[in-house]
């Protein structure tokens, strides 16, 4: 099961990265690579980054019960 691990500050600047890396790659600005940019926007609409299960990080708020 898929633990969230990204938070909000980080998941608003995924969006951000994302969007506009794919907007240079749509526009030819920075060729093919640029399409990279669906995999910040996947983590951030997931909540999860498995390279932060990897490195045993997280963004995301202690939850207390």
């Amino acid at each position: 099961p898929m633990k969230s691990n990204v938070g909000g500050i980080d998941r608003v600047l995924r969006i951000v990265l994302g969007l506009v890396l794919i907007g240079l790659a749509a526009t030819g600005t920075v060729g093919v690579w640029g399409w990279i940019g669906v995999v910040p926007l996947a983590t951030a609409a997931l909540g999860f980054c498995p390279l932060y299960t990897v490195l045993g990080f997280s963004t995301c708020p202690i939850k207390r019960a």
